[in-house]
This record gives structure tokens, C-alpha cells and sequence, in this order.
């Protein structure tokens, strides 16, 4: 009787999870939808590469400025209740940015939909911890991580496609609808506790009151396990944000002379290797009972793939796809980080401490896409195309060494952030 109630619990538990996972799926179509429509971007609000990096970044700002917030609320109120409230701001400005005439009101919609966007990992990881054991949750956050990277699948082949037989104003009013769903299955599955784990809710009420609001802010920032784990993601993520987020595919084109759909199949390669590589990494280090060991060799792959690509000539369609796959999965050891934490602090306090992490995450994105599109134009002999700027191969490459520069730093950040051994280490 006790193992039917453990799999009913254990179906419970996945689909809730999962469920909440379906915003950070729509969240990222929403952060990497600007890679597929970057031309049409540019041409329809005038911008250079600073520009462009400038617009998408805005998602970024709103989330590192919202995250912080979103895991103190979400540590106190229902998860669910808040979840509804993010999709509701996702939908809203991804509407606004589809219908926007001016930079502006472009960029107010890109910066409500990084509002949203604070409270979908966070929610996901804050679910996670309650309904499964610590043992499991870096295969949990491996999957959830892979229904994020489905999304960023989406915004890649398939958006430049519907882009081409809509225009990508219509297409992303469709992204727009897919929203209003989401909210619906959010509304009526997801649940903020397992049943019968009203006395667990009372204690960690408790518990929150017991300590105050400032010594539990005190207790997060202080903790530097914390800021570590949120710089290694941070960095062992640029590849995501820059080359799926941005500027992939105009690296695809303009050097490797493939065209706009051939591109799309590489970068789409780039999510479809982190779709594997998350679980893979997630159990990989639940099998071994680490964290660290696993994050050590990500870095040190992730390191050797990317020069790689930069420094391999001629390099065909068939040898992109491969190591933009390649990228994928190796860079996917950031996921650990987050279990990491969790286990490095009390669970009353998991959506706190993760928000920390993601906040790091998250200001990357604000820094360094602009900063790879000002390094790109560093050396840029200004020609265009039709008012597409066109870039060299030594232009990409400069602007690309921010990538194996922060591999390098995530390495070394690697062997500092505190093994847990896959068990809570909180006092």
C-alpha cells in the first residue's frame, strides 16, 4: 500500500513540476526568440550590432532587477498564485513588443516579459524542493532545464519558418496565444505542496517568522556558495545567451556562408545538446554523490569545444551541428549549481538563495550581449548589406573570446563552491 502511495506521489510530483516547467519553456522562446528575427529587427528599428544587443538585453535588466524580489515572495506566498501573475506579464509584453512601432515601446515590452520571466526557474526550483528528496533534485533540474531549452528549440528552426510564412510581427502574436494556455494548465494542475504537508507548510512559516525577513536576506547574501554557484552558470551559460540568444546565427552566416535555415538547424543544435546534456549531468552526478567533480569537467570540455570551433577552418554544415551540439551538452554542468545551492542553505529558504544565483545569471546577459556586439564593431570596416551590418570572421572571433576567457574563470570558481555530496548541508 505504502509503494502505491510512493508512485502516486511520484506522478504527482513530476507532473507538477513539469507543468510549472511549461513557463520556463514559453519564457525561452521569449529570451531566444531575437536570434531568429535579428535581421528583421534591425531593419525595422534601425540598429547596429550595440543596438540589437541593447534591445534583446532588456529582458535581461527586468529579470536581474525582478529576480531577487521573486525568490523573497516566492520563499512566502503560494507559488501557484505568483506563477499565474508571471505568465499574465510574459503574455502582456510579448503582445506589446509584437505590435511595437517605436525602439521604445519595443523595449518596454522585452522588459515586462523579463518580469515574468524572474519567477519561472525560481517557481520551478521552489516546486522541486518540496515535493522531491535532495537525492533527486539534479536530475529534476536537468529536466527542467530541458523543458527550457525545448523552447530555446522552438525559437530557432521553427520560429524562422513560421517568421517566413507569417512575418515575425504575426508570429509573435501566435507566441503571444501560446501563453494564455500555459496559464490555463497552470490553473488547473499545479499545486504549492504535496497533500497532506500542512504541518511541513507551518513549520517553514514558522521557521521564516523565527528568523526575520532581514536575517533571512542576511543569511542568503552572506552565504558565498551562493555567488559562486551563480557566476559558474553565469558564464558556463554565455554560449547559450550569445551564440543561441544573438548572435549565432549572423556568425553562421556571415562566416561559415551557410544560409539563414541552415544556420537555424546549427543553433537549434545548440539547445537540443543542452536537452541531453542537462538530465545527463543531473544523473551523472546523483550516481556519483557530486556536485563539484561534474561542474569541473564542464568547464574543462566546454573550454576545448569552443576553441575548437573558433579556430577550425572550413568547417562544414555537418561539423557546425556537431560541435554547436557539442557546446550544448558540456556547457549543461551549470545545472548542478542550482541543487548545489539548494543543499547549501535551508529549504525555508531555497527560492531566496537560488534567486541570488539567478540575479548573477542574469546580469550576464545584461553585460555581455551588448559587450560582444561592441566588440564585434571594434575592428568592423562598416560595410552592410540592404542595412544588415556584415562582419569578418576576425570580428566574431574577437568578440568570441569572451566565451573561452569565462570557461576558463568558471573552472577555477569550480573548485571552490563547497561539495555537498548530494545531502543537505544547512545548519
Amino acid at each position: 500500500m505504502s509503494s502505491l502511495k510512493e508512485v502516486n506521489h511520484t506522478r504527482l510530483a513530476w507532473t507538477v513540476t513539469l507543468t510549472a516547467a511549461l513557463f520556463f519553456f514559453y519564457e525561452f522562446i521569449q529570451l531566444i526568440l531575437p536570434n531568429a528575427i535579428n535581421v528583421q529587427l534591425m531593419q525595422a528599428f534601425n540598429l547596429n550590432a550595440p543596438g540589437l544587443g541593447w534591445l534583446a538585453s532588456m529582458y535581461f535588466c527586468a529579470n536581474a532587477i525582478f529576480l531577487f524580489p521573486a525568490g523573497n515572495l516566492l520563499d512566502r506566498y503560494s507559488t501557484k498564485k505568483l506563477l499565474l501573475l508571471a505568465v499574465v506579464l510574459c503574455t502582456a509584453g510579448t503582445f506589446v513588443f509584437a505590435i511595437a512601432q517605436n525602439y521604445l515601446i519595443a523595449a518596454a515590452g522585452r522588459f515586462v516579459v523579463g518580469v515574468g520571466a524572474a519567477f519561472c526557474f525560481l517557481s520551478c526550483i521552489r516546486l522541486a524542493s518540496r515535493w522531491f528528496p535532495p537525492s533527486r533534485m539534479a536530475l529534476v533540474t536537468g529536466v527542467v532545464v530541458t523543458m527550457a531549452m525545448i523552447g530555446g528549440f522552438v525559437a530557432q528552426s521553427p520560429m524562422v519558418f513560421l517568421t517566413d510564412w507569417l512575418g515575425w510581427r504575426n508570429a509573435i502574436l501566435l507566441d503571444a496565444g501560446l501563453g494564455i494556455f500555459i496559464a490555463l494548465a497552470i490553473l488547473f494542475i499545479v499545486q504549492d505542496r504535496p497533500p497532506n504537508s500542512h504541518e511541513e507548510a507551518k513549520a517553514d512559516k514558522a521557521k521564516l517568522k523565527s528568523l526575520g525577513f532581514w536575517r533571512c536576506i542576511k543569511l542568503v547574501l552572506l552565504n558565498p556558495n551562493n555567488w559562486l554557484g551563480g557566476i559558474y552558470t553565469s558564464l558556463l551559460n554565455l554560449p547559450v545567451f550569445l551564440l543561441g540568444g544573438l548572435w549565432g546565427m549572423r556568425y553562421l552566416v556571415q562566416v561559415h556562408n551557410l544560409t539563414e535555415v541552415q544556420a537555424s538547424y546549427a543553433t537549434s543544435m545548440l539547445f537540443v545538446g543542452v536537452i541531453f546534456g542537462s538530465p545527463a549531468f543531473g544523473w551523472f552526478s546523483d550516481h556519483i554523490g557530486r556536485r563539484c567533480f561534474p561542474m569541473i569537467l564542464g568547464a574543462v570540455f566546454s573550454l576545448i569545444v569552443m576553441l575548437i570551433l573558433m579556430y577550425t577552418p572550413e568547417l562544414s554544415l555537418t561539423s557546425l551541428i556537431v560541435l554547436f551540439f557539442l557546446i550544448g551538452f558540456v556547457t549543461s554542468s551549470q545545472v548542478l549549481s542550482y541543487p548545489a545551492i539548494a543543499e547549501l542553505n535551508p529549504i525555508s529558504l531555497t527560492g531566496t538563495a537560488v534567486s541570488v544565483a539567478s540575479v548573477t545569471i542574469m546580469s550576464s546577459g545584461v553585460i555581455f550581449q551588448p559587450l560582444f556586439g561592441w566588440m564585434l564593431e571594434l575592428n568592423w570596416d562598416h560595410k552592410t548589406i540592404e542595412n544588415t551590418p556584415i562582419y569578418s570572421a576576425h570580428d566574431f572571433n574577437t568578440a568570441m573570446w569572451i566565451m573561452p576567457i569565462a570557461f576558463v574563470i568558471g573552472l577555477v570558481i569550480a573548485f571552490m563552491i563547497r561539495e555537498t555530496y548530494c545531502e543537505s548541508q544547512a545548519q
